[in-house]
C-alpha cells in the first residue's frame, strides 16, 4: 500500500501508527538522555562520597594521640585539598550547560510519552535539591590541626555522608524508573511497528505463492500451445 487509492482507511490507520511510532522513538531517546544526565550527577556524588570517606579516615587518625601536632599539620594540608576538590566537583558537574550539584540547577523534565500529562508523560529531576557544595554539606570549616577539632569533625562528616547517600538513593530511583520507561517504550515501538507493517506492507509469502501459481499456469499454457502447433506439423509429415 503506497497511496490512499490502494486502501484509504488502511492508509489513515497506518499514518497514525507511523506518527505514534516516531513519537515513541523520540520519547525513548529522551528517557535515555535523562538517564545520562542522572548518571553524570550520580557519578559526581560518588566521587564526593569517596572524598568524605577519606576525610573521615584522616579525622580518625588526627583524633588519636598517636600523632602529634606536626603530623596533624601535614594531615590538614590534605584536608584542605580534599575540601577544594569537593567544591570543584560540585561546581563543575554539569550536563551540557546545566549545573547538577551546586544548587543552581532547575527542575528538569524528561518527556517520556507522546501526550501532555504532567504525571503520565513526564519524569522530573530537581537538580536544585542535589546540593553538594562545602557549605551545603556543612564541611567548609573542617580542620584537623588539633585533636579536639578532629574528634568533633567525625559527626559532621557522618552527617555529610548521610546527606550524599540520600541524594544518590534518589538519583538511583529516578534512573531505575527511566530504565523501565525506556524498555517499555521499546516494546511499544516494536508492537506498533509490527501492526503498521501488517497494514501497510505486502504479504511476502502470499505474493510469492501468487507468482508461483501464475508461472505454473503460464508454463502450462505454453506447453499446450506447443503441443497444438506440433500436431498439424506431424500429420503433414506423414502425408508427405
Amino acid at each position: 500500500m503506497t497511496k490512499a487509492a490502494d486502501d484509504a482507511a488502511g492508509l489513515s490507520i497506518s499514518e497514525t501508527l507511523k506518527s505514534t511510532i516516531r513519537g515513541y522513538q523520540q520519547a525513548q531517546r529522551n528517557a535515555n538522555d535523562g538517564m545520562s544526565m542522572v548518571q553524570v550527577a550520580e557519578g559526581g556524588l560518588g566521587e564526593i562520597s569517596n572524598i568524605l570517606t577519606r576525610l573521615r579516615e584522616l579525622a580518625v587518625q588526627s583524633a588519636s594521640d598517636t600523632v602529634g601536632n606536626d603530623e596533624r599539620e601535614f594531615i590538614n594540608k590534605e584536608v584542605i585539598q580534599l575540601k577544594d576538590e569537593v567544591q570543584r566537583i560540585a561546581e563543575s558537574t554539569r550536563f551540557g550547560s546545566r549545573n547538577l550539584l551546586d544548587g543552581s540547577g532547575a527542575e528538569y523534565e524528561f518527556q517520556i510519552d507522546v501526550h501532555n500529562d504532567d504525571f503520565k508523560d513526564r519524569i522530573a529531576f530537581d537538580a536544585s535539591l542535589q546540593q553538594a557544595t562545602l557549605s551545603s554539606l556543612s564541611i567548609e570549616d573542617l580542620s584537623f590541626d588539633i585533636k579536639e577539632s578532629a574528634q568533633d569533625s567525625l559527626e559532621v562528616i557522618d552527617e555529610a555522608q548521610k546527606q550524599v547517600n540520600g541524594y544518590r538513593a534518589n538519583l538511583g530511583a529516578i534512573q531505575n524508573r527511566l530504565i523501565s520507561t525506556s524498555e517499555n517504550l521499546g516494546v511499544a515501538i516494536e508492537n506498533f511497528s509490527a501492526a503498521n507493517s501488517r497494514i501497510r506492507d505486502t504479504d511476502v509469502a502470499k505474493s510469492s505463492a501468487e507468482v508461483t501459481r501464475n508461472n505454473i499456469l503460464l508454463n502450462a499454457s505454453v506447453g499446450v500451445l506447443t503441443q497444438a502447433n506440433q500436431s498439424p506439423a506431424a500429420a503433414l509429415k506423414l502425408l508427405s
